[in-house]
């Protein structure tokens, strides 16, 4: 028998549903989760800024654009100001909130290139030297790159840890 097999251990179940029901991400995917908002962002991202302009570039029902509006500036990612060029128009703008987003959606794009769901001719750059932007990659404190075997869950409270794979107790 080999004695460097290692048995993995069973999560416990009814620790992790406690620490899934404090978990900041179902509320975050609740706000920007959905198709259409999330390509109502990446609009914003580019410099989308009118209803007209978002539905034209989306392709979007103006019920739905309106609702998701709504549901965005509610959330606090988009500020929704009056056109002062054209008091009839409004514009939506992103919020720091929904600035900070960027590296969400860079991420999920560049997710996207990797594992064939779509491919584009552009790449985003800097605008110092128009050299392509790093790659967005989970990094420790001194900027090492981590993959999921290297992470741990902290309590911030306990000090207890929690790597891939243990038991949540």
């Amino acid at each position: 028998m080999n004695r460097h097999l290692a048995i993995k251990a069973e999560p416990d179940i009814e620790a992790f549903k406690a620490a899934a029901l404090r978990c900041p991400l179902p509320p975050a995917v609740e706000l920007i989760g959905e198709k259409w908002a999330f390509l109502i962002l990446r609009g914003a991202l580019n410099g989308l800024e009118h209803f007209e302009q978002f539905q034209a570039g989306l392709g979007i029902a103006r019920n739905i654009l309106s609702n998701r509006l709504a549901k965005l500036v509610d959330g606090g990612i988009l500020e929704r100001n009056a056109d002062s060029a054209d008091r009839r128009k409004v514009i939506y703008s992103l919020s720091p909130k929904g600035e900070a987003l960027l590296p969400v959606v860079l991420a999920l794009r560049q997710w996207g290139e990797d594992w064939g769901h779509g491919c584009q001719e552009m790449h985003l750059a800097d605008k110092r030297d128009a050299m392509p932007v790093r790659r967005i990659c989970v990094q420790a404190h001194d900027g090492r790159e981590l993959k999921l075997g290297d992470m741990m869950w902290v309590n911030k409270a306990s000090g207890a840890s929690f790597k891939h794979g243990d038991k949540f107790e």
